[in-house]
């Protein structure tokens, strides 16, 4: 996702660019590599989890930057687009594309009807809520300008999301790693306690 985001929001060439994919790849390498170091050392998983929970905290704040600089919004947990968003439990690029795309035709539609975002949901709600009477765009009123997110700043909206989960569940991860490594170690750390063993034995 992020891949794709640098291409078509970010300039090629300038630091940034590089600097967001390099921060994705390394969450998601690390990420593997921890797991993949869990057989022989639980020290190892955990350092290498590590690296990839700093890898997505810095891209979370690249993806705030992104929004910060363009004068974009950073919408609140409890934004309409953002909600529609979480409950797609997206898993797939193109869910999230999809997504992008369904929520700009929306405000598209919203926006020739000259409607506030909050009066469209309303309306939207009344619509299609199970067995009520559908009613008419035209019938809500406005109150506030509706200004319509761009599909940049919905793509980094959800890239936040997303990035907020993950880091979430890295730092459950870490404390669950970090239990099982003072507890028991892993494959290295219980052959060393073998060999120590074995030499005092002797």
């Amino acid at each position: 996702m992020t891949v794709l985001f640098c291409e078509k929001f970010v300039a090629k060439r300038s630091r940034t660019h590089d600097q967001m994919v390099q921060a994705a790849r390394s969450g998601v390498q690390n990420i593997a590599e921890g797991s993949q170091a869990s057989g022989t050392s639980k020290k190892m998983e955990l350092k290498l989890t590590n690296v990839a929970r700093a890898s997505l905290e810095e891209l979370r704040l690249d993806y705030e930057d992104f929004l910060r600089q363009r004068g974009l919004p950073l919408l609140e947990p409890e934004h309409p687009s953002l909600k529609r968003f979480k409950e797609k439990r997206c898993a797939k690029l193109d869910d999230v594309r999809r997504w992008v795309k369904e929520e700009t035709e929306r405000q598209k539609a919203v926006g020739e009807h000259g409607l506030s975002r909050t009066a469209t949901d309303k309306a939207q709600n009344i619509q299609s809520g199970p067995g009520s009477v559908p009613v008419r765009v035209s019938q809500c009123q406005s109150t506030t300008p509706f200004s319509p997110l761009s599909p940049e700043t919905l793509a980094a909206n959800a890239a936040l999301s997303l990035l907020n989960l993950a880091c979430h569940l890295l730092d459950r991860q870490l404390a669950a790693q970090a239990k099982a490594f003072i507890q028991e170690g892993g494959f290295t750390e219980r052959l060393h306690r073998v060999r120590s063993r074995q030499r005092s034995s002797k």
